[in-house]
């Protein structure tokens, strides 16, 4: 089978393209790591080295051993025991034990602990490749962020107890956040944890939709104050699995049916507190939850290649009439506007994520800068901070959404072949549709990321890009005409934004995804400006030219149209809602 790094143009190119020198710096606060850990690279170079060398070895694990068990694992599912443990279908333990061999799961910890210390946007690119192999198994590969988490917020005691497991891929992860009554509203969680007379924490209730809740690893969002109903009364607790977690069901779902989605009854469970109490949503969960964004924005992407892959092969060898069909117009333009869109996508993702590894760097300076530094690192942090803001939000919105455009268009191109399981293409659209639920669903996304462009933080990423050419001083002549275009559209934006806030926040609310959208627009062209720009690689800025160019002519006019509705100021849909939807139907 193929290598899922090298045989990925976009990505590679993406891989040389940002700036992994000033990332490999940063993690490696200035490569002080190789004095202690000798396979720490020494500097710049050795670690870009390093990473692509990871990311070779992850591409050949996915394409030799993961992908091809994926439609089997999709087929044959997880088991629930008597005894309410879970076995994994084989193609998944299998893939955990190879991907823990090649020391691929403690990707982003720290040396200490046994990890391969990567920064997040390396790790993006893993995710991406698993998950075109199988994005079932993303979801508990891609759970590295709890650990993560820990690493950020625990004690000593805690990191030194669960984190070289972790780490070493003998025990897996779960994020356990959900309840029957508190899916998006986490503030409504009711499962509850208390202290006994020595102070030892214990946690009762139950939890639902728990993605790889059979995991050895529980992170569990609860409430520790009964007497605040709110937010501010859940802390977060880590406790390990064992006799008193009790898996009662797995869901069946319409998708990622290889990845097990628990419903938990904690009986009672021995716990212990993470960071501080009450700071659980406030805090540590709203990081945990921005760094499943992203994941879940990689795991999107990789859906997205997956199901582009199988409709590319198949318009060039599928004959109709005497020709192959991708000879076709309109199956062209289905190809095209997904390979666009795929490359969209992962260029957003992966630029949030390049901007959330210089965050972390910041906060990890934070705690030790003194003086002008510390006033520098301050001021870059606060910026970088509202950055990823809105970026994070945006990457996995347009990521997810991206996935479903792209393996519905799969399914187009292969017609009543792409309906049937003799392909993979309706796995992936099945997988597609959970990511623009699950860790937010889009609606919350575009309400997220809507605040960023309302506050002109969007305005602010996009003079920011398009005042760094990267080939020289000036744009080339071959983008300039493209640069001036997305800054007289950012004029409009504005214009747009200016008129918003003088509207009802019911219509804000109303025009947010068409706002959200507008800048998605403007941020892409101008990476895919950048891109064309680039020095390393010029076949492949070559290519990135025309991309551009058909990005323009494809979202430009849908810029004019979300334009031309807001300023509609038809607001109909609010006051007229019941006549609209109709009365609610009776269900039998």
């Amino acid at each position: 089978m193929a290598n899922f790094f090298t045989d990925n143009q976009d990505m590679m190119f993406l891989f040389k393209h940002f700036n992994l020198e000033r990332l490999a710096t940063l993690q490696e606060e200035d490569f002080r790591f190789h004095e202690e850990f000798d396979f720490a690279p020494e500097d710049a170079d050795d670690a870009r080295d390093s990473y692509e060398r990871i990311l070779k070895n992850v591409g050949q694990i996915c394409g030799d051993e993961i992908a091809p068990t994926a439609e089997e694992s999709d087929n044959v599912g997880n088991i629930l025991n008597d005894d309410g443990s879970v076995t994994y279908t084989p193609g998944i333990q299998n893939a955990i034990e190879r991907l823990a061999q090649a020391e691929a799961m403690g990707f982003t910890l720290p040396y200490r602990f046994g990890g391969i210390n990567c920064p997040q946007l390396v790790f993006s690119m893993s995710n991406d490749m698993v998950s075109r192999a199988d994005a079932s198994l993303m979801n508990i590969y891609g759970l590295q962020g709890n650990a993560d988490t820990l690493n950020a917020f625990a004690s000593e005691e805690i990191k030194q107890e669960y984190l070289p497991d972790m780490a070493a891929g003998n025990w897996t992860s779960a994020m356990v956040l959900t309840e029957p009554d508190a899916g998006s509203d986490l503030q409504a969680v009711r499962c509850s944890a208390y202290q006994d007379e020595n102070g030892e924490w214990f946690i009762h209730g139950v939890k639902r939709f728990i993605t790889n809740g059979c995991g050895e690893v529980l992170l569990c969002l609860v409430r520790t104050e009964p007497e605040i109903s709110d937010g501010r009364g859940l802390s977060l607790l880590v406790c390990k699995r064992g006799p008193k977690v009790k898996i009662r069901r797995l869901e069946n779902k319409l998708g990622i049916h290889a990845s097990p989605t628990c419903e938990i009854f904690f009986d009672h469970v021995p716990a212990k507190l993470v960071g501080e109490r009450q700071y659980g949503l406030i805090k540590y969960v709203m990081s945990l939850m921005n760094g499943a964004r992203i994941g879940i924005a990689s795991q999107s992407i990789g859906i997205g290649e997956a199901a582009y892959r199988v409709a590319r092969d198949y318009g060039a060898s599928r004959e109709q009439y005497g020709v192959t069909i991708d000879t076709f117009p309109a199956v062209r333009e289905l190809l095209v506007n997904s390979q666009v869109d795929l490359q969209a996508a992962r260029s957003l993702t992966y630029y949030a994520t390049f901007n959330v590894d210089i965050e972390i760097a910041c906060e990890k300076k934070a705690l030790v800068a003194e003086g002008d530094e510390k006033k520098a690192n301050r001021k870059t942090l606060r910026s970088i901070g509202r950055y990823n803001k809105l970026l994070t939000p945006m990457a996995k919105y347009y990521g997810s959404e991206m996935s479903m455009r792209v393996s519905n268009d799969a399914i187009a191109v292969l017609g009543g072949s792409g309906y049937m399981k003799d392909y993979a293409s309706e796995r992936h659209m099945r997988d597609a549709r959970i990511t623009t639920i699950y860790e937010g669903t889009s609606q919350l996304q575009v309400l997220a990321a809507v605040a960023g462009v309302l506050s002109g933080t969007c305005k602010t990423v996009i003079e920011d890009i398009t005042a760094k050419p990267t080939r020289a001083d000036a744009w080339s002549a071959d983008t300039k005409g493209f640069i001036e275009t997305i800054q007289a559209k950012m004029v409009e934006l504005d214009e747009c934004v200016t008129f918003i806030k003088t509207k009802s926040t019911a219509y804000r609310d109303l025009m947010a995804r068409k706002l959200v959208d507008m800048g998605i627009f403007l941020v892409v062209g101008t990476q895919f400006a950048d891109q064309a720009e680039s020095t390393v690689d010029d076949e492949m800025a070559a290519t990135k030219l025309k991309v551009l160019k058909h990005w323009m002519a494809w979202r430009m006019p849908e810029f004019d149209s979300y334009k031309a509705a807001i300023f509609a100021d038809l607001d109909y849909v609010n006051p007229d809602f019941e006549a609209l939807a109709g009365p609610l139907p009776i269900i039998e």
